[in-house]
């Protein structure tokens, strides 16, 4: 019952996402053979639900990833109801200071730590000799996404909240917050200082960061400067790139038979 993308995270390894927007079971279930260490149910601004969270759990569990969920918000009702279901982990958007990252961390972990009601209807479900409760607080990742200005200068606080695992940033988000166009694959030299400034204070807190990426290029050239887990677009995205590609290729190969 460990958390396999905890532990590639605590042994210093680089990791891919699968970010879930389609509220599918056979979407999920596809995405989950294509290789990912993790796949990113996202509650926030996918087209999922909590029912919808589930049937993608349900569809990934045959396979070797790992499942998380990004949240609506920091709120301790959806937060628990989403560790119950089965996710390894909870991405929550919108962390800006100290204070709220240790209310999601109380949201995540059982007392003493914190402040989790029991009752792990599907996570706690499995034939273990070890109880559910007894190993969550130390597998269960905790990660606050960093997307604003008060997130960046607050991060060293944000970091040494106890249970916190690591962070997530936003660049579209950050972006806006910053008076910038809202996109992925940044290249403006602010936010990649602030990527540099994000790592280095990870780094000397022995915590991990993330990043989410429009591009598989992106993402390489972001593991390198050294991002632990790397989300490529999301499932809608990828399938409209793929699908995109292959009608303007059999256009394009046609010729004015396909105009």
């Amino acid at each position: 019952m460990a958390n396999k993308l905890k532990a590639r995270l605590d042994a210093g390894k680089a990791n891919l996402c699968g970010w879930l927007a389609i509220p599918s079971g056979f979407s999920a279930e596809v995405m989950a053979q294509c290789g990912w260490d993790a796949v990113t149910v996202d509650m926030q601004h996918g087209v999922q639900d909590y029912q919808s969270m589930v049937q993608c759990f349900q569809a990934m569990d045959k396979y070797p990833i790992t499942p998380l969920v990004r949240v609506p918000w920091n709120e301790p009702g959806i937060i628990g109801k989403a560790l119950d279901g089965g996710a390894w982990g909870i991405i929550c958007p919108m962390v800006n200071n100290a204070a709220e990252a240790k209310a999601l961390a109380d949201a995540c972990l059982y007392p003493p730590l914190g402040k989790r009601s029991n009752g792990p209807i599907r996570a706690g479900a499995y034939g273990t000799d070890t109880p559910y409760q007894r190993i969550a607080n130390g597998e269960i990742l905790i990660i606050p996404m960093i997307e604003t200005q008060d997130g960046i200068d607050n991060i060293d606080e944000i970091l040494s909240v106890p249970g916190i695992s690591g962070i997530y940033i936003g660049p579209s988000d950050m972006g806006l917050s910053l008076g910038l166009i809202p996109t992925l694959d940044r290249e403006e030299p602010l936010i990649l200082g602030i990527y540099e400034k994000l790592l280095a204070s990870c780094k000397k807190h022995g915590k991990f960061a993330g990043l989410h990426n429009g591009s598989a290029s992106y993402a390489a050239r972001m593991i390198k400067m050294g991002f632990q887990l790397c989300t490529i677009a999301n499932d809608s995205g990828l399938m409209a790139k793929a699908a995109r590609e292959a009608v303007g290729q059999a256009r394009k190969e046609a010729g004015d038979a396909a105009a």
